[in-house]
């Protein structure tokens, strides 16, 4: 008993003295200021380094990373430090004494000082908190699925459980930057019940954030890109906060957001000059690569041409110091203007050969895209390109990865098809869903017109892939059960093959499927019917019935896109005014909120159908209303921007026409003119056919004019005067028009100022129009809108329009000279 009370007091003593050594330590750690002292304390006590050491080494070795600016930051020699490697190797064996926060912390800290994750120790923490998921506190749980998503585990069983336990324990969230990390992980497994709910969530939590806060903002726009979700109220929540940051945002956060939009398919004009002047103001500060080609790829695809002319002077200048990623960057961005700065070209396409080999797969596909869009000329660089991209085909088994490079090889002419190519294609194709098989569909075409022996001989392997990609489409329609993943295949779908060979059985799905049809994807379905320029009544119906139900549903620029065909395709459904008033009612509060362009393109549609809401005409035409339109054009891409140019342009003449109570100027002269120079002058066969039937059917070629270029800038096919008693009347002047050297007729538009001749009191112009396929619905002779307008409007301007349709003056009836002057005859001359 004496002796152990001896040794009792030393210890007592050792023990005390433990706890102040390891005390001792944990103070040098936190009072190092950089990484080498950090380094320095755990050389000088790696054998008395605890649990708690080694935590607060690592995250305090990330935090110096992570206060310094990304060009400044020194992960590389951290991580080659020997004493790096100490911190590991006492890490993994110490994972059993960490606590659950302490194991999520280390394995993030680890990772983003670039830990790969196939090392033992990434695998060993992995595993561990696996063990643990169902008990992390929240914060934690949304810090490991960060983790897994760095390590390319987004699908894995792990993250599924992570979804499974976000569904039980979402009511208990409050932390919107907790709750958008976990939604950003798990959004390739969530159900749309999930979805829905997760949306709900965060859209009560954005309400809680710090004004300042965009990143939380940002992973939620992120969430629905990868859900392929468009809430609209939630995006332009998202918008208002991005907007309030402006100021704060740097070039990789506004290209990263625009990127996002662009996904999403949401236009948002203030955001997009707000980001353009934000970019302008970065240009002075972006001088290091990295940050240049983020500004690069933000700006110059929304900049005026002297900012683009600019920008592509300062890449030159910075080209040599691009590496491979920032090279194909740039690339994709002078692709997308439409750059043809030939020097600036090759010093980027040179940088690219050189580092050919480091690119992965869809890269490679993404750098011969850009390059042949761009018609650059390297014959050798293409052959190269060519090359590796059956190289990376024939080892691909991901079916978007085949069908993509597959697209990409179709552009690049070659007098043979590889049977690799054939082969790997053939093996994936009945996994492809019909967006792919579609863009398979484009590539075989491709082949075959690049091919000089098909025309001689029907290859087997062109015919066989044919027959496979309609019977794999035919396939995946006939057992689709769910509307909305259809119609997410049918998005883009565009092209001779898919409605030769699949759209009736398209329409045939979706008309199975009708009773699924809701006011969420309404708007999806209306856009595919007008794309596809199908009529079918059954489902336009269903459509109508669906959006007068819920029509406090539907985001009012949603009306846009749900009144879309029943305006183009001409089709009246038994509410067809009570349709019309309830979206106009709908959207008319909101007009401000809308993007101008698609303001523009909602009035024309309305137009089409002969309404002209007189709020919204009053809306638009308005000096400010204009000037924000013309600063949106000036951002947009060229196609949208050529569009609503040209549907103002129509609006303006629909509204002086049918609403002079408006009192709406005609302002658009100028842009009209422009156009008819620029315009094609020749005519079709048809249409010289139909010139020399008129001229003997009304008593010679004087008494008809051809493209005459009626007030407004219409363009009427023919033109001719009867008298009050239907006798024709020649013109004073000669039809204007030309032989060429061809003999062919050569349209000429008479000028807009040249003054009409005078007619005679009770007689009246004729104009005569020959409606092709693209006046018609596909699948039948049902007249579309925009035909049935123009109509209108010529009959306001004083014409008699005698409209010849496609279909008769081919059909049988006619087929015969003498019968063809006998239809002309009792068109005009009654």
């Amino acid at each position: 008993m004496h002796r152990l009370r001896c040794v009792n007091p030393c210890l007592t003593r050792l023990l005390h003295c433990g706890a102040a050594n390891r005390t001792q330590i944990l103070e040098g750690l936190r009072v190092c200021s950089n990484e080498d002292q950090v380094f320095d304390v755990v050389s000088r006590n790696k054998a008395k380094l605890t649990v708690d050491h080694v935590s607060c080494a690592v995250r305090m070795l990330w935090q110096f990373q992570k206060e310094r600016p990304e060009l400044l930051r020194t992960i590389d020699l951290t991580k080659t430090h020997p004493q790096f490697l100490t911190l590991q190797v006492l890490a993994e064996n110490k994972i059993a004494l960490m606590s659950d926060l302490m194991l999520i912390d280390i394995l993030y800290a680890f990772l983003r000082l670039k830990v790969e994750p196939h090392e033992s120790l990434v695998q060993q923490m992995v595993s561990e908190a696996w063990l643990r998921v169902d008990r992390l506190p929240l914060p934690s749980l949304s810090k490991f699925s960060v983790c897994l998503k760095d390590q390319h585990l987004q699908n894995s069983p792990l993250m599924g459980r992570i979804a499974s336990i976000l569904d039980q324990r979402l009511s208990s969230i409050n932390n919107a930057r907790i709750l958008t990390a976990l939604m950003t992980g798990v959004s390739s497994l969530v159900s749309p019940q999930l979805r829905d709910a997760l949306i709900s969530r965060a859209d009560q939590l954005l309400h809680t954030i710090d004004p300042s806060n965009y990143n939380t903002p940002r992973r939620v726009v992120q969430f629905l890109r990868n859900t392929k979700c468009i809430h609209r109220p939630l995006l332009e929540k998202c918008n208002k906060i991005f907007l309030c940051n402006i100021s704060r945002l740097d070039a990789e956060n506004i290209n990263i957001i625009l990127g996002l939009y662009q996904s999403l398919q949401f236009n948002n004009c203030d955001f997009r000059l707000a980001a353009k002047e934000r970019l302008i103001e970065l240009m002075g500060t972006s001088t290091d690569p990295i940050s240049f080609t983020r500004l690069f790829v933000a700006l110059a695809p929304i900049a005026s041409l002297e900012i683009r002319e600019r920008l592509e002077n300062m890449t030159l200048l910075m080209a040599d110091e691009f590496n491979a990623q920032q090279a194909l960057a740039v690339a994709e961005a002078l692709e997308e203007i439409r750059s043809r700065n030939l020097t600036l070209l090759n010093k980027i396409a040179s940088i690219i050969q050189k580092n050919l080999h480091v690119y992965k797969s869809l890269e490679v596909a993404r750098i011969t895209q850009a390059l042949f869009l761009l018609h650059y000329q390297n014959s050798e660089l293409f052959a190269t390109l060519r090359k590796t991209l059956i190289s990376f085909l024939q080892r691909s088994f991901y079916p978007s990865e085949v069908t993509t490079l597959t697209r990409v090889l179709s552009m690049l002419p070659s007098p043979w098809l590889d049977e690799g190519v054939v082969s790997r294609v053939d093996e994936v194709m009945s996994q492809c869903d019909l967006d792919e098989l579609n863009t398979i569909s484009f590539a075989v075409a491709k082949w075959i017109r690049n091919d000089p022996s098909y025309r001689h001989n029907t290859h087997s392997k062109y015919v066989r892939l044919l027959q496979r990609l309609s019977n794999c489409g035919r396939e995946r329609l006939q057992v689709a059960a769910k509307l909305d993943l259809v119609l997410e295949e049918l998005k883009y779908i565009s092209g001779a093959w898919f409605e030769e060979m699949l759209l009736e059985e398209a329409i045939a799905t979706l008309n199975r499927m009708m009773d699924q049809v809701n006011w969420t994807n309404i708007s999806e379905l209306a856009f595919f019917l007008t794309r596809m320029n199908h009529l079918h009544p059954p489902l336009m119906d269903r459509m109508a019935k669906v959006a007068l139900e819920n029509i406090d549903k539907i985001h009012f620029s949603a009306t846009y896109a749900t009144l879309l065909p029943f305006s183009i395709l001409n089709y009246e459904p038994t509410q067809k005014d009570e349709l019309y008033d309830a979206c106009i009612k709908r959207f008319t509060p909101h007009m401000s909120s809308f993007d101008p362009h698609l303001l523009v393109l909602l009035a024309y549609s309305l137009a089409v159908a002969d309404h002209f809401p007189e709020e919204l005409i009053r809306e638009i035409f308005n000096i400010d209303f204009l000037g924000k339109l013309d600063c949106q054009l000036e951002s947009l891409p060229d196609t949208l921007n050529l569009r609503t140019r040209q549907r103002l342009m129509e609006l303006n003449r629909a509204v002086c026409l049918e609403c002079p109570e408006f009192q709406v100027p005609w302002f658009h002269d100028s842009y009209c003119e422009h156009l008819q120079r620029k315009g094609n002058g020749s005519i079709s066969p048809v249409q010289q056919q139909i010139h020399k039937m008129l001229g003997e059917v009304l008593g010679g070629i004087n008494f008809v004019q051809v493209a005459v270029t009626a007030p407004y800038f219409y363009s009427v096919d023919f033109e001719c005067k009867l008298d009050k008693h239907l006798q024709p009347l020649p013109y004073s002047e000669p039809s204007p028009q030309q032989i060429s050297g061809r003999g062919k007729v050569l349209w000429h538009s008479t000028p807009s100022e040249n003054i009409r001749d005078e007619l005679p009191p009770g007689a009246q112009r004729v104009a005569v129009d020959f409606l092709d396929s693209r006046f018609f619905c596909k699948n039948s002779h049902h007249i579309k809108g925009e035909a049935l307008m123009r109509k209108r409007h010529l009959e306001i301007l004083g014409y008699h329009v005698v409209q010849i349709p496609r279909f008769e003056w081919n059909s049988m009836e006619l087929s015969t000279f003498d019968a063809r002057k006998a239809y002309l005859r009792g068109k005009i001359l009654g």
